[in-house]
C-alpha cells in the first residue's frame, strides 16, 4: 500500500523530506528542525506528521541528548 494510502498530505510531505534528506536509516537520522526547513511547514505540523508516521509505521524517533532524531522505516 502507498504511503499517500495511510497518512495524511502533511505526513506525506514530511515523508518526502526526510526521504529528500536521505533519513533512511538510524545512522543517517536526523532532527525535526532540519525536517521543517525542506518540507516548508510549520514545525507543529511537522512535529504532528511525525507522530502520524510513527504510529503507522513509517519512520522511528531516537531520544538522543540534545533533539530526538527520526528516520524512515519503509
Amino acid at each position: 500500500m502507498a504511503i499517500e494510502d495511510e497518512v495524511s498530505p502533511h505526513a506525506v510531505r514530511v515523508y518526502n523530506a526526510m526521504k529528500e534528506l536521505g533519513m533512511v536509516a538510524e545512522e543517517k537520522m536526523g532532527t525535526a528542525e532540519r525536517i521543517t526547513q525542506v518540507a516548508k511547514l510549520p514545525k507543529t505540523m511537522v512535529m504532528n506528521s511525525l507522530q502520524e508516521l510513527q504510529t503507522k509505521g513509517w519512520a522511528r524517533r531516537k531520544v538522543r541528548e540534545k533533539a530526538a532524531g527520526y528516520f524512515l522505516t519503509h
